[in-house]
């Protein structure tokens, strides 16, 4: 076998390899994000950039809850929803759509999660936003984008829109619908969407109590921006416990 021959094999193994890393990684977010109340049916989609000559990304089959994904179920698609590669499995063209938006748009993004929280709803839909009223909400200071109800994800517009909001912002929460995370990796990703859920919800329920709110001071606020990325190390025992009860996301 020629040295050529045998270095396109083993550069095709390192790459099989490589999303193979990546399904199992996806399909542990998509049973996290199940767990941890950030699934609906079957809607909504996390989405994961595959590297290669391409762009392509992996993301959830259409009619497919959360708990049920797999890494051999991920279906692997170009930006305009084009298979590649075997799938007996259709996705939702609104999901691409979305997903192909910002991935498109943001070269340094890798993992987009898009999904559609009671809390991050009810934010999105105050005027005021996001506030720096808990720690978990701190670590997203000058990092929240907004995006305002539009119209069909698949419309042209509305994906240009998409892009556009959310600039070189790392979340964003779309008015009256709900949240995008992003990250370098799908943990970082997850771990965003679980910090971003908590602050909302500290947000509503500190606002139903009908009384003054008290701020931090803006010190604190921009001191606490180093709180984002500290979390990753989480993702490791985020795994051990999927792995614990249901090892099944990596078949």
């Amino acid at each position: 076998m020629s040295q050529t021959v045998t270095q396109a094999s083993s550069e095709s193994g390192d790459a099989a390899a490589i999303e193979r890393d990546l399904r199992v990684q996806l399909a542990a977010t998509y049973r996290l994000a199940d767990r941890y109340g950030m699934s609906e049916l079957v809607s909504t989609h996390i989405s994961l950039r595959v590297p290669g000559p391409t762009p392509t990304f992996l993301i959830n089959p259409s009619g497919f809850m959360f708990h049920e994904i797999t890494a051999s179920s991920l279906v692997r698609v170009d930006l305009a929803g084009n298979k590649i590669g075997p799938s007996p499995h259709r996705v939702s063209p609104v999901g691409v759509a979305i997903h192909s938006a910002i991935l498109e748009a943001r070269p340094d993004v890798n993992c987009v999660l898009h999904a559609h929280n009671t809390y991050t709803v009810a934010v999105s839909a105050q005027e005021c936003g996001l506030l720096p009223i808990s720690q978990a909400a701190m670590r997203f200071h000058g990092q929240v984008a907004y995006h305002e109800y539009g119209r069909a994800g698949t419309d042209p517009t509305e994906r240009s829109r998409l892009a556009e909001d959310m600039g070189d912002k790392w979340v964003m929460l779309m008015r009256n619908h709900g949240f995008l995370t992003t990250g370098q990796t799908a943990a970082e990703a997850f771990i965003a969407a679980y910090y971003l859920d908590l602050a909302c919800r500290a947000q509503i329920v500190a606002q139903s109590a009908g009384v003054p709110l008290v701020m931090p001071p803006m010190e604190a606020v921009e001191d606490a921006t180093h709180l984002r990325g500290r979390d990753e190390p989480a993702w490791p025992a985020l795994l051990r416990l999927l792995d614990r009860d249901d090892p099944s996301y990596r078949d």
